[in-house]
């Protein structure tokens, strides 16, 4: 595929999470054994963590959309070659349960075939996120 399909699969993508629209039409820009990854502790929140399949991009946009709430969402910049695109930019978010605010930077790594995105793999503070979820006390690790 040509670096602009790419940025366009991407774009889409945006557009999709930002417009509210339903996490299954979202989930249907990807391949049905997408590979979804999000580094960090795994079963901590239930977006961390390796799952494939469609289904695992359209529960991560119905958790983040139940549990929390965007302050914040800047797209700095869209990276492609012809089989990947990058989404770099930067987040606000605030956690509901705990109503705490993380701001991070992230990358959400897009691995596209067949115009479909077949791996989603997002980069983000995820022991942040923990913190501000309430799941990683922070004495703990704060002195």
């Amino acid at each position: 595929m040509s670096q602009q399909q790419n940025i366009a699969i991407a774009q889409r993508l945006l557009e999709g999470i930002g417009s509210g629209r339903s996490p299954e039409d979202i989930a249907a820009l990807c391949a049905t054994d997408l590979r979804f990854e999000i580094q960090g502790d795994a079963g901590v929140l239930p977006w961390i963590g390796h799952r494939v399949g469609r289904a695992a991009l359209a529960d991560f946009i119905r958790e983040i959309r139940l549990r929390t709430e965007s302050i914040a969402f800047e797209v700095e910049d869209i990276v492609t070659s012809d089989t990947r695109a990058a989404i770099i930019g930067a987040l606000k978010t605030r956690i509901k349960a705990t109503d705490k605010v993380i701001d991070c930077q992230f990358a959400i790594i897009l691995t596209l075939a067949d115009g479909l995105i077949a791996r989603f793999q997002m980069l983000e503070d995820s022991f942040a996120v923990s913190k501000a979820a309430g799941i990683i006390p922070v004495a703990t690790f704060e002195r």
